[in-house]
């Protein structure tokens, strides 16, 4: 008889069949990678899904809607234009509420969430230099407190619901390592992640009825973020990495890295709460 140990949530459990009909809503939704994992995801959903995009770039947000449009006709696509930064939870349960309120929410097999949403902040200072309070909590209202809060919102919709729910946040390897530079940005995705990691824990115990969390770290792609922290960050060793992948066209694209998404999360390549990043499958 074996004597291993086994778990509540094997790899196999978190499987998440993308083929059914879905409500999807994604944050940073108007470029990079957001705009990718939105367009590529919801290719895959049945008629009747909607999909949902926030960002603060309404003709951006306009873009990714055609393409999903284009590429799969049969969804709703519901854009909203808002500031995460100081986004409240009326704000945030308004546009919810709005996006679903000809829908009865039993048709859903599955509600979905990406919390892509994020920032680099002032990587032109060392940490020693960061003593601006105000310039601190907008940082962090952007990239964790408002992101708690849509998630709490976004979950208590679906609270009762028989749907299948599943969280991604797009996170990254600087929630595990200091990078110099860049300490708004390994602060707050270090914050981000572990609120992501004990929402996996509480609701393991739940079982089927609970929560799939994913925390997927997208590797270093070719995005806006990356050109501005090679420009603009104060560290020469930060600078030279990015330059060093761009010369040798090793950065990732997003639809690389949208890909090997799709890829973890339909096989359930990881167990909820997981940090997986892209060189990890």
């Amino acid at each position: 008889m074996s004597s291993e140990p086994t778990t509540a949530t094997t790899p196999s459990s978190t499987a998440v069949n993308l083929e059914q009909v879905t409500y999807f809503l994604v944050t940073g939704a108007s470029r990079g990678i957001g705009a990718k994992m939105a367009i590529e995801t919801a290719r895959k959903f049945k008629p009747g899904s909607i999909v949902v995009l926030l960002a603060r770039s309404a003709s951006g947000l306009e873009h990714t809607r055609s393409e999903i449009l284009s590429v799969n006709p049969h969804v709703t696509v519901v854009t909203s234009s808002v500031d995460l930064a100081t986004a409240s939870k009326e704000v945030l349960d308004d546009i919810l509420d709005k996006s679903i309120s000809k829908t009865p929410l039993g048709q859903f097999g599955l509600a979905c969430i990406i919390h892509n949403v994020g920032t680099i902040g002032n990587v032109e200072r060392k940490a020693i230099e960061l003593d601006d309070r105000a310039e601190w909590e907008d940082y962090f209202g952007t990239n964790v407190f408002t992101v708690a809060v849509l998630n709490s919102c976004f979950l208590r919709k679906f609270a009762g619901v028989g749907c299948r729910k599943v969280v991604v946040n797009i996170t990254s390897k600087a929630c595990l390592a200091p990078f110099q530079s860049m300490t708004y940005y390994c602060a707050g995705k270090a914050a981000r992640e572990m609120y992501f990691r004990v929402l996996a824990e509480e609701e393991a115990e739940a079982g089927a009825a609970g929560v799939t969390v994913l925390n997927y770290s997208p590797g270093p792609v070719e995005t806006d973020m990356t050109v501005d922290i090679q420009s603009r960050s104060n560290a020469p060793v930060i600078r030279d990495y990015f330059k060093g992948l761009r010369d040798t066209t090793t950065i990732l694209t997003t639809e690389q890295t949208t890909a090997k998404f799709l890829q973890i999360l339909q096989n359930g390549q990881f167990k909820t709460g997981d940090h997986v990043d892209y060189y990890d499958h």
